[in-house]
């Protein structure tokens, strides 16, 4: 897909990655329409994308509400007829073991993670169905292919991405609507401070840590090529199929890098 003139909404684009992909949306010509909680950084960030030369909205978006979400996508489409392209890019972490994750943050991993991106792009479907186009990308991790101590909550809400993404991918088909799911691991975001306050576990993956916009770039190069599947760093791509084979020996040797 070609952005140019392409309506984007990029759901957690206040920070982060979200952020990242909005601003190279906007400078290939599309349209963005940003959601997230925080509209002080997003009409930062508008203001920013507008210097730029670009064009950008931004609505405050709370997805794990599942009445706001329909109206918010509903007056998207009334004002902009069509949604060309959506990035589920809104998440949240706590990189904790079980036993020491409460209840409270699992409950908000579920309903940000898995019940918000669903709420999410079962609007934008719907519109993609009826345009008979469309492209969708799913932020999962590499957290949902192989689960390490620590994530394993976070990497529950993931695994359950990455299924519904492949279902989902299989009813658009047919719609011409195209699935991208994108499995990254740890990328060098905000996002980190809140999961891993103390630091100890971006100690541990701290040399393997992605760079946002080199992450970005790639992820609109999948789109631009209608790729199924996306696997930041490429060498993890390939741990994921040597755990599918030897999982035994995978976690014996890996599990304890982690805790």
């Amino acid at each position: 897909m070609k952005l140019k003139n392409k309506r984007v909404v990029i759901t957690g684009a206040s920070s982060g990655l979200g952020r990242e992909l909005a601003i190279l949306c906007a400078a290939r010509g599309a349209h963005i329409i940003m959601l997230a909680r925080s509209i002080t950084k997003m009409k930062t960030l508008k203001d920013e994308i507008e210097q730029l030369g670009g064009r950008a909205v931004y609505e405050s978006l709370d997805i794990t509400d599942a009445e706001q979400v329909h109206l918010t996508f509903q007056a998207i489409l009334e004002k902009f007829k069509r949604i060309d392209l959506l990035i589920n890019c809104a998440g949240v972490g706590y990189f904790l073991p079980l036993t020491e994750t409460n209840t409270e943050e699992i409950e908000q991993m579920i309903a940000v993670n898995v019940r918000g991106l669903i709420y999410c792009t079962r609007e934008a479907a719907q519109a993609m169905e009826a345009q008979k186009c469309g492209s969708i990308v799913m932020i999962a991790s590499l957290a949902g292919i192989i689960t390490t101590p620590k994530s394993v909550v976070y990497g529950a809400t993931k695994h359950a991405v990455i299924g519904f993404a492949n279902g989902v991918r299989m009813e658009l088909e047919k719609a011409g609507v195209h699935v991208t799911v994108v499995n990254p691991g740890p990328i060098r975001t905000p996002f980190m401070n809140n999961a891993d306050p103390t630091g100890t576990y971006r100690k541990r993956v701290d040399r393997f840590m992605l760079d946002p916009r080199r992450t970005a770039e790639r992820i609109l190069h999948a789109v631009n090529t209608n790729k199924r599947t996306l696997n930041l760093p490429w060498y993890m791509g390939i741990g994921s199929k040597l755990y599918q084979i030897v999982p035994s020996v995978f976690e014996r040797v890996c599990g304890p890098f982690y805790e």
